[in-house]
């Protein structure tokens, strides 16, 4: 038996949306791995964006370094991956089947994302005998493996609606009255009047922030979004959420764009990294380009989703195809590309889970929630995800060589932050057999 590991930490330094304690996590999962698991340093890969010495953190070095981990294993073998950085939601495109209406997303030092379904593919490719851990210190993390059981939390129950994000402005698989009122303008008409809305609205503003201890504002803010807060005990807490008009700014400062909408964000990710994009976002650009196709030699009039094609992915990647010389050689990956066939399923969904999923996911808080960077003292040195050091504490107060199950450590953790103040709900998505093994082995 081998254990592996891939630990992520993006601090995301010199940006608008740095961090301050997740490249710290980083240090001590590692030093965790290797003193109370018995992981070997060798058999550890550490992606940092705080060190040029270190694998740089980017979406192509994480994937490619997840897909060999799971390449180079065998039966009996122990997976890990942890990441502590920022996290996003996209809102799923229409016609998409998601539990919670979002891709959610972790954020790679170079914006290229990594979402759910990437997650989900990652899980399908695990060798029979083989288990995967994730530790998800991230905003929005909850359900980060699409279709997977949730154990515990509420990012998906079938009693009640969803959690209302301050970014949902309507479901668009619902058909709300917002969205047919909109449907001149499609998806994009209904994104642009939420947007506008969600920014003017304080409750919304206030609701983003982390709602942790007496707070106060210390400064930092996004987008008209509190972020950094100073409790009671003096410890300054940052949101680790990455809000969407965040994250398309950064986008554009990296790719020069400075026309990107909520709607355009697959095909700009696509147009950028390609075949080292989300296969998800190959997916799409291969869907935009197939109605594409169709309004060449069709003479129906568009609405719905084809208002939205048309207003803004449509015009991008039509532009797109109409400069390449060799439009086909442009699509060919996004055309190749096959999605899975969702097998599983939240709690509440009929079809139940695959037999030999051995994937679980421990997330930092609900999908609908934000996680928290916590820096005592102001000082970067001894900052630190709240997940992350909820973790170490836990096994900190367990006598070494004693397990504690999946279950016992997400409870414990909710147990924990809750006492420390903060609003965050960890979550456990796996098995019901996964639940009650070991955390790591």
């Amino acid at each position: 038996m081998v254990k592996k590991a891939v630990l992520v930490g993006c601090n995301y330094p010199g940006t608008k949306a740095e961090l301050h304690g997740c490249v710290n996590d980083v240090v001590r999962m590692y030093q965790s791995l290797v003193q109370r698991f018995g992981f070997e340093e060798q058999d550890i890969t550490v992606l940092i964006d705080t060190d040029e010495r270190y694998l740089q953190p980017t979406g192509a070095n994480i994937r490619k370094a997840l897909n060999e981990m799971i390449a180079n294993s065998e039966e009996g073998d122990v997976l890990f991956f942890h990441y502590s950085g920022h996290g996003t939601r996209v809102p799923a495109e229409t016609g998409d089947q998601d539990d919670t209406g979002y891709d959610e997303c972790i954020v790679p030092c170079d914006m290229n994302l990594i979402n759910d379904d990437d997650f989900r593919e990652l899980i399908n490719k695990l060798p029979s005998g083989v288990s995967l851990t994730i530790v998800s210190d991230s905003c929005h993390s909850g359900g980060l493996i699409e279709a997977t059981k949730e154990q515990i939390g509420d990012s998906f129950n079938p009693q009640r609606e969803p959690e209302v994000d301050p970014l949902q402005f309507g479901d668009v698989n619902r058909g709300d009255e917002e969205y047919e009122e909109n449907e001149e303008g499609g998806w994009s008409g209904m994104l642009k009047k939420g947007l506008k809305k969600a920014w003017e609205s304080d409750s919304v503003r206030d609701a983003l922030g982390i709602r942790h201890h007496k707070e106060q504002n210390y400064g930092d803010e996004s987008a008209g979004t509190k972020q950094v807060y100073v409790g009671e005990d003096g410890i300054q807490v940052k949101n680790k959420s990455l809000p969407l008009d965040t994250f398309i700014e950064m986008l554009g400062d990296r790719t020069g764009r400075r026309d990107i909408e909520v709607g355009s964000i697959r095909p700009t990710l696509y147009d950028t990294f390609r075949e080292d994009s989300s296969s998800k976002v190959k997916k799409f650009v291969q869907v935009l380009t197939s109605r594409l196709q169709e309004r060449s030699v069709g003479d129906e009039e568009e609405s719905g989703f084809m208002g939205m094609i048309n207003s803004l992915a449509g015009q991008f990647l039509q532009a797109k195809l109409d400069e390449t010389d060799n439009s086909d050689a442009y699509v060919q990956p996004a055309m190749e590309t096959d999605l899975y066939a969702p097998e599983a399923a939240y709690a509440g969904r009929k079809s139940g889970n695959r037999a030999t999923d051995m994937g679980v996911l421990v997330s930092g808080c609900q999908s609908d929630q934000t996680s928290a960077d916590a820096n005592p003292g102001r000082d970067p040195a001894g900052a630190y995800g709240a997940l992350s050091n909820a973790i170490q504490t836990i096994l900190a107060s367990t006598e070494p060589g004693q397990p504690i199950s999946n279950r016992y450590l997400v409870t414990e953790a909710r147990r924990l932050l809750a006492s420390q103040g903060f609003t965050q709900q960890p979550g456990l998505y796996c098995t019901d057999y996964n639940a009650e093994a070991p955390f790591i082995c």
